[in-house]
C-alpha cells in the first residue's frame, strides 16, 4: 500500500484532497503545518512513499508564512533524500512553485484538479520505482 503525506493548513482543500487520494486507494497521513508535518512524518519515515506539501502554511514557528512548503521539504529530504515531493500550488505561485521543483520537488501541481494530482503521485512514483 502506498502512503501519502498531506501537508495543507486549508481544512477544506485538506480533507477535499485526503479523500481523493483515499479513493484511489492510497494511506493518508495529514498535518497541517510544517512543525506537525515534520513530526508526522520523522513518527512515519518508513511507511511514507511521498509527501505533497502546500506551499504557503504556517511556518516552523507556526507563524504563515510564504514558501513555508519550501521549508518543509529541505527538511523532509534531509531526513529522507529519496522521498519524492509534490508541492501545492495557486495559479498565481507557479514562478515559486518551479522553484521548489530546482530545490528537490518532484512536482508541483496548481490546486483545483484533484484527479490530475492522483495521476501525477501515480507518475512519480512508477518513475521512482
Amino acid at each position: 500500500m502506498t502512503t501519502v503525506l498531506l501537508v495543507d493548513d486549508e481544512k477544506l482543500i485538506l480533507r477535499s484532497l485526503e479523500k481523493t487520494l483515499l479513493r484511489a486507494g492510497f494511506d493518508v497521513i495529514t498535518a497541517a503545518d510544517c512543525k506537525s508535518g515534520s513530526e508526522t512524518f520523522s513518527q512515519n519515515a518508513e511507511v511514507v512513499n511521498i509527501a505533497v506539501l502546500d506551499l504557503n502554511m504556517p511556518g516552523f514557528d507556526g507563524m504563515p508564512k510564504t514558501g513555508a512548503g519550501l521549508d518543509l521539504l529541505a527538511d523532509l529530504k534531509k531526513q529522507k533524500d529519496s522521498l519524492p515531493v509534490v508541492i501545492l500550488t495557486a495559479y498565481d505561485e507557479v514562478t515559486k512553485a518551479k522553484d521548489a521543483v530546482s530545490g528537490g520537488a518532484s512536482a508541483f501541481f496548481v490546486k483545483g484538479r484533484e484527479q490530475g494530482l492522483v495521476e501525477l503521485i501515480q507518475k512519480i512514483l512508477q518513475v521512482a520505482g
